[in-house]
């Protein structure tokens, strides 16, 4: 029986996320409170709900770099060991809260040091600051596992310091290192000293490519960096070429990654924002789905996006007429993609997702 994925099921679900930036998704207020306390006067208001439209205000067919500009606001006012810890913490919460119940949380420790912390003393306030969270939400009847990767820029020289921290701490939460920025003109191949330590290490790797830069950056991700998963990917689409709704072609780059199952972490509303679509109805994350690619769904940025996990699941779900079992086909996706240990990873697969989707669906069978 197919049970329509409405927005109370969607809500209800146990969700993963594997693509979220700690910067990118502070609440409203917080930005306006710690601007006013460390007398940041830069913000285009300090009001929180003009503040959060503000930060949304991208129109659909926009470019990567001007989303990129409300960035700056957000890490003016995560400087300090204070106020790392309490966006954190509050990410975790507000996570928990919308139904996560597993997240990767990514962060650039070089854009926080302007307070003279150390990377180190960055990343040890973002895990204090998870474990709060993580604490809070249990105390409102929440599970949620958060782990961080440690992200470094690509149009910085500090890739390869970032990714030897990612590894020093990946005993305390950190699972993995990624690189994020623009695209265009700072390719991953100019990070491959890091991505090799990564590798020699035995850790784990993602990195931004097929966004706002086509094939030629999936495939230097891929074949000179070993990209376990890719953030975004969804320019892989400019490798399959239509010839009607059910004669489909894909090239060899889009064939090697649906063979290898190279998860996907698509984010659709971030992608509308910054021009990677046009439009959700129009987003090919439902073309790659039904080619069963490793995709699975994802928020980017909520603040910059003015979305929640719950909510890009239904703009999707109302686009492509997804079900109940289309969402835990996704949800499996992300939960096999994590960089979890294979046993827990086991273990939250068996004993949280699939028992909660089972229950919801037996949830929708009645209803009906």
């Amino acid at each position: 029986m197919t049970i329509p994925l409405t927005r109370e099921l969607i809500e209800r679900a146990p969700k993963v996320l594997l693509h979220d930036h700690l910067d990118g998704g502070l609440r409203p207020a917080t930005v306006v409170e710690l601007a006013r306390e460390i007398g940041y006067s830069s913000l285009p208001t300090s009001d929180p709900a003009e503040l959060a439209a503000w930060f949304v205000a991208d129109e659909p067919g926009g470019d990567l770099v001007r989303y990129l500009e409300g960035f700056a606001h957000t890490t003016a006012v995560m400087q300090t060991r204070d106020q790392l810890e309490r966006v954190a913490s509050e990410c975790a919460l507000d996570l928990a809260r919308d139904g996560v119940v597993y997240a990767e949380v990514r962060f650039a420790p070089e854009l926080h040091t302007r307070a003279r912390l150390t990377h180190a003393e960055v990343v040890t306030a973002v895990l204090a600051g998870f474990t709060h969270g993580t604490a809070a939400a249990r105390h409102e009847g929440h599970t949620i596992i958060v782990r961080t990767i440690l992200s470094a820029m690509r149009q910085a020289h500090l890739s390869e310091e970032i990714a030897a921290l990612a590894v020093a701490f990946r005993d305390e939460g950190v699972c993995g290192f990624d690189i994020a920025g623009p695209e265009d003109g700072f390719p991953p191949t100019h990070h491959l000293r890091a991505f090799h330590l990564i590798q020699r290490e035995n850790f784990h790797l993602t990195i931004h490519a097929g966004e706002a830069f086509g094939l030629p950056s999936i495939w230097e991700a891929v074949q000179f960096c070993d990209a376990e998963r890719l953030g975004h990917g969804v320019r892989i689409v400019d490798d399959i070429i239509h010839h009607g709704d059910d004669d489909v072609v894909l090239g060899r780059l889009a064939n090697y990654v649906r063979d290898r199952r190279i998860p996907l972490e698509v984010c659709p509303t971030s992608n509308v924002h910054t021009g990677a679509a046009r439009s959700i109805a129009e987003h090919p994350i439902e073309l790659l789905r039904r080619l069963r690619f490793r995709v699975c769904v994802n928020t980017d940025n909520r603040l910059m996006s003015g979305i929640t996990l719950s909510d890009e699941f239904a703009a999707c779900a109302e686009a492509f007429d997804w079900t109940l079992a289309d969402m835990e086909w996704l949800t499996l996706n992300a939960a096999k993609s994590t960089f979890y240990p294979f046993d827990q990873r086991l273990a939250l697969i068996n004993q949280v997702i699939k028992p909660g989707f089972a229950s919801l669906a037996a949830t929708g069978r009645a209803d009906r």
